[in-house]
């Protein structure tokens, strides 16, 4: 076996070790599927560069001013939409987005059901889903991981510090790679555990400042934890 072979084997045991770990730490979530795939999108582009309690308020502000109407929030002035969304932050950027998203949907589907998508390849529905404004391939991935349990491996900050300091990935790979990189070692069955337990993960004990090391499950396979390769030459970091 060559050096590359050997390199994606041992990428492919510590991946599944992982997996297997969290499981037996944190349980297997319980897909349920999201009530419809255009909230789970105009919930996810809210959420960007904020946390949960403001997205979600925002969110919940949004539907209950335009009376869960999205044709009401394509049609109405920005102003009324930004005043809705702005705890979620950003909002002179993402009420506009919002409604260019809306207007391509309608265009495209004759309304506001992207269900047919769970029907498509999954790279082709990432596509169409990337080529709606202000939607990247973290909100694209989402809305086909948690609406139709597909093959797709979102990556939010937690995923992303998790897969650098195990080893997953390179310390400086950016959440694109990442992601590339989890769904070409985890079969797609696995993704929504996987995704849910790394989160957890990283909020319980592989937090960003204060990492709980002496509490990881995850210490057989850390890269961080064990000060190998680029982590044990950065003098910026600790334990």
């Amino acid at each position: 076996m060559g050096q590359n072979g050997a390199e994606t084997e041992n990428l492919q045991r510590k991946a599944r070790f992982i997996y297997e770990t969290l499981l037996e730490h944190y349980g297997e979530p319980r897909f349920e599927g999201c009530d419809d795939p255009v909230d789970e999108l105009i919930a996810t582009i809210l959420s960007a560069n904020t946390n949960d309690a403001n997205s979600g308020r925002a969110f919940e502000q949004l539907k209950a001013r335009f009376n869960g109407d999205w044709d009401a929030v394509r049609t109405a002035p920005l102003d009324a939409i930004k005043e809705a969304i702005r705890p979620a932050g950003m909002y002179n950027q993402k009420a506009p987005a919002i409604v260019a998203a809306l207007e391509r949907i309608k265009a495209d589907w004759g309304g506001y059901d992207l269900r047919p998508l769970a029907q498509k390849p999954v790279e082709e529905a990432l596509a169409y889903l990337t080529s709606l404004p202000g939607v990247g391939h973290k909100t694209a991935s989402i809305v086909i991981l948690f609406c139709f349990n597909g093959a797709a491996f979102p990556v939010d900050t937690h995923i992303q510090r998790i897969s650098q300091r195990t080893g997953v990935s390179s310390r400086r790979a950016d959440a694109y790679k990442i992601k590339r990189i989890w769904e070409s070692l985890i079969e797609p069955s696995a993704f929504y555990a996987l995704h849910i337990n790394l989160i957890r993960h990283g909020r319980r004990v592989c937090q960003a400042l204060t990492p709980r090391c002496e509490l990881c499950p995850l210490q057989p396979a850390c890269d961080y934890y064990q000060g190998a390769g680029e982590w044990a030459s950065s003098p910026t970091t600790s334990k």
